[in-house]
This record gives structure tokens, sequence and C-alpha cells, in this order.
């Protein structure tokens, strides 16, 4: 019935056509003009629709994928100038680890937990690496008469720490990186650090720079003089400072309160190079990895664009093709 109806229709119109009764209506009362804009406005229906949202999506994964390629060259160039720096302060606290030995294990009252941290994201879980380790620490090293505090660099950690330990901050810094590091720029940090907070043991954490797919959380345990001078007494070992002779007028207490101070500058510059090193190096992985990922999502969308556009062209010409058969016929 339904394609009797049409047929009908189909042969009344082309009836109209030839006696010339459809010009005569369209020629008044409306313009000429209207009736052809009329005629040239696009179909909108829910093919249209789609091909637009899709073309939309195409556009901002194209400028994700941009911004995440100018982001993954910035950490590389910057990777390549902290890099060099970090290779060389190593030679600063490898031989304090040497002369006052490292002692992870040790078990003191106050414990003093400095965490290096980056002040931006998108550079994997070294941030949150370096936290877990270090609540890690404090909940071996809790009692009742322990005192285990926080002190952090970088915005990253902070905000990590301050969800569930926010009492137990003691000092937290931020935007460290914003200049290029510097070992007068740690050294103050350090001065801060032995004026406003006791300590027996600081415990920096920070993340080993190996390759750029490849870091290592690190724990640096350094004494405070006083701790150190009892470990000796006591019939510990300080590495190799016991195999020397102090000479001048210095005791052994002055002198290891100097050594004390001056390597846990030595050790937190290397530290922060090191998690700086780290940053960039994950960053750049990161982006490499949200790249490839825009790429592929857009290969996706472009297949799936053009299957619509090509949908939407069949049906169209189906319906011209249906439309003039229902006219000839």
């Amino acid at each position: 019935m339904a394609s009797a109806f049409l047929r009908r229709e189909a042969r009344r119109l082309g009836s109209l056509t030839a006696s010339g009764t459809l010009k005569a209506l369209t020629g008044s009362p409306w313009p000429q003009s209207a009736i052809h804009q009329t005629q040239e406005l696009p179909a909108f229906g829910s093919r249209t629709i789609s091909t637009q949202i899709v073309r939309n999506r195409m556009k901002s994964v194209k400028s994700i994928q941009k911004i995440t390629k100018a982001m993954k060259m910035v950490a590389s160039s910057k990777l390549r100038a902290i890099q060099i720096k970090t290779e060389n302060s190593r030679g600063l606290w490898q031989p304090f680890t040497a002369l006052i030995r490292d002692v992870p294990g040790i078990s003191v009252k106050k414990n003093v937990f400095l965490i290096v941290t980056s002040d931006k994201g998108l550079c994997g879980g070294i941030n949150s690496t370096s936290v877990k380790i270090s609540k890690t620490f404090a909940k071996l090293e809790s009692g009742p008469e322990k005192e285990p505090k926080y002190i952090v660099l970088g915005e990253k950690g902070k905000s990590i720490l301050q969800r569930d330990s926010s009492k137990d901050i003691s000092l937290s810094v931020g935007e460290m990186q914003k200049n290029p590091i510097n070992f007068t720029q740690v050294s103050m940090l350090v001065d801060d650090i032995l004026k406003n907070v006791e300590f027996d043991a600081v415990r920096i954490i920070f993340n080993r720079f190996q390759s750029i797919v490849s870091f290592v959380p690190t724990v640096s345990t350094i004494l405070s003089a006083e701790v150190a001078e009892k470990e000796s007494e006591a019939g510990g070992t300080l590495g190799d400072l016991d195999s020397y002779e102090i000479e001048g007028s210095e005791t052994k207490a002055e002198v290891l309160q100097n050594l004390s101070e001056f390597h846990i500058v030595c050790a937190l510059f290397n530290a922060c190079l090191e998690s700086s090193c780290s940053e960039q190096g994950a960053r750049m992985s990161a982006m490499d990895s949200s790249s490839r990922n825009a790429g592929e999502m857009l290969d996706r969308l472009t297949l799936s664009y053009n299957r619509t556009r090509q949908a939407s062209i069949t049906t169209e010409l189906s319906e011209i093709i249906s439309g003039a058969a229902a006219l000839t016929g």
C-alpha cells in the first residue's frame, strides 16, 4: 500500500510539473531566492551530527598530540643539561659514604624523612613511589618514644602527604626546580633545616637516575654528629674515619659535626639532581606513550569518520535513485 501511495504521488507531481502548475506556485507569493536558499540547506540528521562530533574529536586529539610531542622535546633538552651535572655530583657524596658509613637499619628516636619530589606532574609514578617508601620507613620506625617527621621538597609530594600525614610535616619547600639547582641553594636549605628541625638521623628518599626508562628509589641515611659519636664510643664503626688521626685543636666531636653537616648538603644536592633527571626521563617516556596513544586514537577516529561519511553518501545516493525510479515509474 505504501509503494502504491508513493507511485500515485510521483505521478501527480509529474503531471503538475508538465502542466506548469508547480512553476506557477513557485512564482507567487514566495520569492525565487528564498526557494533556492531552502533547497540548498543541508539535511540535519543523526548522520550529520555524528560526523561533526567525530571531526571535533579528531581536532582535539591532534591538538593533544602536538602538546605531548612538544613536552617530550622540552623534557629531552632539560635532561641533557641536567645529566652532566648529576654525574659530576656523584663524586661529592660517594667519599662521605666511605668515610662515614650509611646505616639504613639504625634505630633512633628522632627520624626525619626528607622526600625529594617534583613540582609538576605528567611524569609517571616517581612521586608516589618516593612517598610510599617514606611511609613504609615511618611505619617501621614508629613507636611510643619515636617521633618521625617529614620534610618535603616539591609540591607533588606535599599534596600526597597532606591527605593523611599533614600533622607530621615539619617543613615543605616548593618551586625548587624553577631555576637550575645549584650547591648554594641547597646549602641554604640545609642550613634552614638544621636550625628549625631536630633529628638523630636524616633519611633522604629520592629516585636515582639510571636511564630514560629506569630509575631506582634510593634511601640515604645520615646520622647526626651526636648519634655518630655515640655509635663510635659503643664499639660501632664509622667507616674509614676511625683509621685517620685528627690533627690540630679540633676534637673528634667537632670534626664529626662539620662532616655531618657537609655530608647532608652533598647528599641532598646529589638527590635533587638525581630526582630531576628521573623526572625528565619519566616525563619523556610518558609523553612518548601519550603521543603514540593519540596517534592510534586518531587512526581509529579517521576510520570511523570515513565510514560514517561513506554511509551517508551511500544513503543519499540510494534515496536519489529511489526517487528518480519512482518519478519515472
